[in-house]
């Protein structure tokens, strides 16, 4: 044999990779649901932070399922409609089953993603429903007569400064804010009956904003079982590899920049630990 042809040998042949594995697909959704993140965040969920981890989870080869790793407290409606839908897009596109795993909790708006999944599940001590909307704020009112500061106010249209929290609270206001809970509310419980469907238990109240364990979880059909992700996913496709979908770092963290500005930084957090902090978290 000649030296070429022993150097040929030795090469690998175009396209002969090995055996390729089914893959399931895994996508983090933890943190706080919210449309403005900061530039550096992780911890937060949206469209726009979570659009490329989903479309690189369903676009593996050989893909047999995906699942979601959640662990939310919930927050904003829109973007956990937004996430959820284009989860059901792209499982329909794909024609997969997605799973939905519940880590501490998975509460609100964390519940909503859950419900995009053909099956959830959770820990024995993961927290899970929380059907409800909520919103909170504070009022400046005696702080500025405290301090001798006249707020200067100029509007066109009668309701533009609704609940502005530097004037007097209005109790006509305080009714428009209830009728809109209560629409975004009724959104939120059509989603999980169109999702969870004849598994809710319908002798229950489901809909009260009551957060439950994993087995009362179960018991009232807002869960379909007990385990971890590895757990289950291991039962269910012992030969598949599981590859987590990452998204894309956020533009200032690609690039080495620290954290941003400290009055920012602390807003961030400050919002952040109240969201936990209603689960003891």
């Amino acid at each position: 044999m000649s030296v070429t042809d022993k150097l040929t040998s030795r090469l690998p042949v175009l396209g002969d990779r090995g055996e390729r594995k089914d893959v399931v697909a895994v996508v983090k959704l933890h943190g706080v649901i919210t449309p403005s993140p900061s530039p550096l965040a992780r911890g937060s969920i949206n469209l726009a932070t979570v659009e490329t981890a989903l479309t690189r989870a369903f676009g593996y080869d050989r893909l047999k399922a995906v699942a979601l790793l959640i662990n939310s407290p919930g927050g904003a409606p829109t973007q956990s409609g937004l996430v959820a839908e284009r989860i059901r897009q792209l499982a329909d596109e794909k024609n997969v089953p997605v799973l939905a795993f519940a880590e501490d909790v998975a509460a609100s708006g964390g519940y909503w993603l859950a419900c995009a999944a053909d099956e959830i599940f959770a820990h024995r001590t993961s927290m899970v429903g929380s059907i409800g909307v909520i919103s909170g704020g504070f009022g400046f009112t005696g702080l500025l007569e405290r301090f001798g500061i006249e707020r200067r106010l100029h509007t066109a249209g009668a309701n533009k400064s609704r609940l502005d929290p530097f004037s007097p609270e209005k109790p006509e206001d305080v009714e428009w804010l209830k009728k809109m809970h209560g629409q975004l509310h009724d959104l939120f419980v059509d989603w999980v009956k169109e999702r969870r469907g004849d598994r809710l238990d319908a002798a229950e109240d489901l809909f009260t904003g009551d957060v439950w364990l994993g087995q009362k979880a179960l018991d009232l059909g807002l869960i379909d079982g007990l385990g971890s992700l590895r757990q289950i996913i291991g039962e269910r496709y012992p030969d598949a590899e599981i590859s987590v979908a990452e998204p894309k770092k956020p533009l200032l963290a690609r690039l080495g920049i620290g954290a941003p500005a400290a009055a920012t930084a602390l807003l961030d957090a400050v919002t952040t630990k109240a969201a936990w902090s209603r689960f003891g978290l």
